[in-house]
């Protein structure tokens, strides 16, 4: 990796694009099954833009961040430390855990808060091939009646909506698109 691929793709104004992304991904986690667009970082491949511009918004030097599988490359790991500075760590130690959904592997790999501090929890950034509203319907909090989203794994997304107040955040990204499901939704296959 050459120095300006490294410091190269990090947001050209940092703090009005981390604010519009920042806005951007909390509009999604309050509205489940809403598909915005998300952008403003150019990260290495094969990450893609909406799932790099989260990481650069929502991570720090404090911020713990697994790469699972194919995007647990030099580059990428540079190109994040250098912009954030945040830790690379293993599945069971991560704030923030991003990949396929093959590659990130089972949930039970993922913290899922505790009883005293259900915020101790992994977000999940899961990259997808498509993002689009049919699916799964979604029920709960920010969304009116319901909502549809293409899920990769609804039992798995299932048990783990039922282990509410606990459980994973996820976000899912394809291209410059994101979604997002957090734990308190309900989910059940599209009938």
């Amino acid at each position: 990796m050459t120095a300006q691929t490294q410091f190269s793709g990090g947001f050209q104004n940092i703090p009005v694009d981390s604010a519009h992304a920042f806005r951007e991904a909390m509009t999604v986690m309050a509205r489940p099954g809403e598909i915005r667009s998300l952008s403003g970082a150019v990260p290495p491949a094969p990450l893609s833009v909406a799932a790099g511009t989260l990481l650069l918004t929502l991570c720090d030097p404090e911020t713990k961040v697994h790469l699972a599988g194919e995007l647990d490359t030099d580059a990428l790991r540079e190109w994040l430390t250098f912009h954030t500075g945040a830790p690379l760590v293993p599945a069971a130690e991560a704030d923030f855990a991003v990949g396929t959904w093959g590659e990130i592997g089972g949930l039970d790999r993922y913290r899922i808060g505790t009883a005293e501090y259900p915020d101790r929890s992994t977000t999940l950034i899961v990259e997808r091939d498509s993002l689009d509203q049919s699916g799964a319907i979604l029920h709960g909090p920010g969304i009116k009646q319901c909502a549809g989203l293409n899920l990769p794994d609804i039992p798995a997304l299932q048990r783990n909506a039922a282990l509410f107040p606990l459980g994973c955040d996820f976000f899912f990204t394809c291209g410059d698109k994101v979604a997002a499901l957090p734990r308190s939704t309900q989910i059940s296959a599209e009938g």
